[in-house]
């Protein structure tokens, strides 16, 4: 299928939207292809929701009630995948405790359908993270991080295919750069490659080559920086052109609604983020029409 334009509904704009306003977002009548983007970030090991006195955080998160809003959300549309840009280690008890496992093992029970690598997920080292892939009932993709030379390498996807309703998917993902941000003995001989050079290349044969419907980049770039000379997600989307949507994570940004970004060849591309320790889900909509057009609505979850 060509590639096909965004139209940004007013939707979008909904900040909020309680587990009872779920069905703002209805399916419309004239399209006959509705996809779902769940998606998290930067969870940090969270697994119990913030207690009463956590001031902004209050009574926010928790994998069960995340657990109860996802089944929730495929029950209304079975065509949906739930995703995760990183950072699943590091940050309560539970990690130095279970040193990961006890992540995976939810994960695995929510039925993600792939997540990216970010740095913490190193905390452990590389033959800590190898250790407990085991639990993980769920793909690994990273595109941008060379595994060739260590305990990883064969365990890591470059990236994968996935089609619901039959829309094909493609999904690649992107990490940030380890040396300076996390201590060499951890990663070893991971070699990390430039994101926008991979990017343009996977994004390109998820479109062209495997006939992608939609492209998906899971990064662990963070949202954007001061500096020029930083890879972030609003440079990766106007550096390529064949990115649908990049879900984000690092910066444990809280964006209010997806940006809009254009991409080097003037089309749109969606970036979202959803902050950080699993208080939100982002929820993203694609809508099919009968004449291959898409809308595409954005939103973000309180997790309470």
């Amino acid at each position: 299928m060509k590639r096909r334009e965004f139209i940004h509904n007013t939707a979008a704009a909904t900040a909020f939207v309680g587990i009872g306003g779920l069905s703002a977002i209805s399916f419309r009548p004239e399209t006959k292809k509705h996809i779902t983007i769940l998606h998290t970030n930067d969870v940090h090991s969270h697994i119990e929701p913030f207690g009463p006195d956590e001031g902004r955080n209050a009574n926010l998160g928790g994998v069960a009630r995340r657990a109860t809003l996802v089944e929730k959300i495929r029950k209304e549309n079975p065509h949906t995948l739930l995703l995760d840009a990183g950072d699943i280690f590091q940050g309560t008890p539970y990690f130095n405790f279970y040193g990961g496992e006890l992540e995976f093992k939810l994960m695995s029970m929510l039925k993600y359908d792939a997540a990216t690598i970010g740095n913490h997920d190193f905390d452990n080292g590389i033959d800590g993270l190898y250790a407990q892939l085991p639990h993980a009932k769920f793909p690994f993709i990273s595109s941008n991080y060379d595994f060739s030379n260590t305990i990883m390498d064969g365990h890591v996807k470059d990236y994968q295919t996935f089609v619901r309703d039959g829309v094909k998917i493609g999904i690649f993902g992107l990490g940030i750069e380890l040396n300076g941000l996390v201590n060499d003995s951890l990663y070893k001989e991971t070699r990390y490659l430039d994101p926008i050079e991979i990017a343009t290349d996977r994004s390109r044969i998820l479109k062209e080559e495997e006939n992608c419907d939609l492209v998906i980049c899971l990064s662990h770039l963070g949202y954007e920086y001061s500096s020029s000379n930083k890879v972030s997600d609003i440079k990766l989307a106007r550096a390529t052109e064949n990115i649908d949507l990049i879900i984000g994570g690092h910066t444990h940004t809280f964006l209010e609604k997806p940006t809009i970004e254009k991409n080097k060849a003037g089309k749109k591309v969606l970036v979202n983020q959803v902050g950080c320790f699993g208080i939100y889900l982002g929820r993203i909509d694609f809508y099919l029409d009968s004449e291959n057009n898409i809308e595409a609505d954005g939103v973000k979850i309180a997790i309470n």
